[in-house]
């Protein structure tokens, strides 16, 4: 029984030293000087307000304001996304950089807890920290909005999020992304954004069964994350004729279903067509150039 005892409780340490927090310090955050302008287009490209949206509660709040608290049904539970304005008893006024860069590109909150990674950190994670600080200057700009934070309709959430910190060893890669210098600089934008800020492969790429991304099928579609249906592959879109080239494929980025293009409003897609459609012109072309050179 001793020998047993101490086989569990060294089990338990090492699961609650495993499933501890890796945050970034201090010294990774970058000088540097935000730009509103860019953190507007990288809030678009991100497609943060499909998942903040405000709560059906907050009637005098316009539906465009990140306020957070809209349900989001998943497969293990109902979260609440948080209020992103700059409300510093609701929301993110009282944070400071660090734990913006913490939340969005390593998933711990200034708690310093695991975070559940319906907030695709996952793909943020090689996103430039300047970026990541772009965006929080331009949510610093909105007004302040009232919207308290709910707790996650998820059981045994403590460990849970713990069991995300054990996670993060097989589902959490860091590595920043880097250009391919083969490739043209509108290829390479179009990568960032639908690698990093755009995180397309947290839905059009598979799981394997540590439901962390099968790496070795990227953009082949598979079940959709909310557990009905399923999402499409990006392979071949213009091989398979879905569109001519990748200037009919940025058109329908940028005009939807109102321009004849078809099959781009179903599970979830129209939020974000509509949030791609807010990028300048030329990132809709990069990251259409992109997608049109998956094979």
């Amino acid at each position: 029984m001793l020998a047993l005892a101490l086989i569990a409780a060294l089990g338990l340490l090492a699961f609650w030293l495993l499933s501890t927090p890796r945050p970034l310090t201090a010294a990774d955050i970058p000088q540097h000087t935000p730009d509103v302008a860019n953190g507007v287009r990288l809030y678009h490209a991100a497609g943060c307000i499909s998942c903040h949206q405000p709560s059906p509660d907050l009637k005098d709040v316009a539906t465009d304001v990140p306020a957070g608290g809209a349900p989001l049904h998943t497969p293990i539970g109902t979260l609440y996304p948080l209020n992103l304005t700059p409300d510093p008893e609701t929301g993110i006024g009282s944070w400071s950089d660090l734990e913006f860069l913490n939340a969005v590109m390593r998933g711990i909150s200034p708690e310093g807890e695991n975070l559940i990674p319906a907030l695709p950190y996952t793909s943020y994670a090689h996103m430039k920290p300047e970026d990541v600080l772009d965006i929080r200057a331009y949510l610093a700009s909105l007004p302040p909005v009232k919207s308290p934070e709910r707790e996650p309709d998820i059981t045994a959430l403590p460990l849970v999020r713990r069991g995300v910190g054990l996670w993060k060893w097989v589902g959490l890669d860091t590595t920043p992304w880097t250009p391919d210098p083969s490739q043209s600089d509108s290829w390479n934008r179009g990568s960032y954004l639908v690698n990093g800020p755009g995180h397309c492969q947290e839905c059009h790429t598979p799981r394997n069964i540590f439901m962390a991304r099968d790496e070795s099928k990227a953009f082949q579609g598979g079940p959709h994350p909310e557990g009905k249906g399923r999402v499409p592959s990006l392979l071949g879109l213009i091989e398979r004729g879905r569109y001519t080239d990748a200037a009919d494929l940025a058109s329908a980025l940028q005009n939807g279903e109102m321009m004849g293009y078809d099959k781009l409003a179903s599970g979830g897609m129209g939020q974000v067509q509509r949030n791609i459609s807010m990028l300048p012109e030329s990132d809709i072309q990069a990251i259409a150039d992109y997608i049109a050179s998956l094979k």
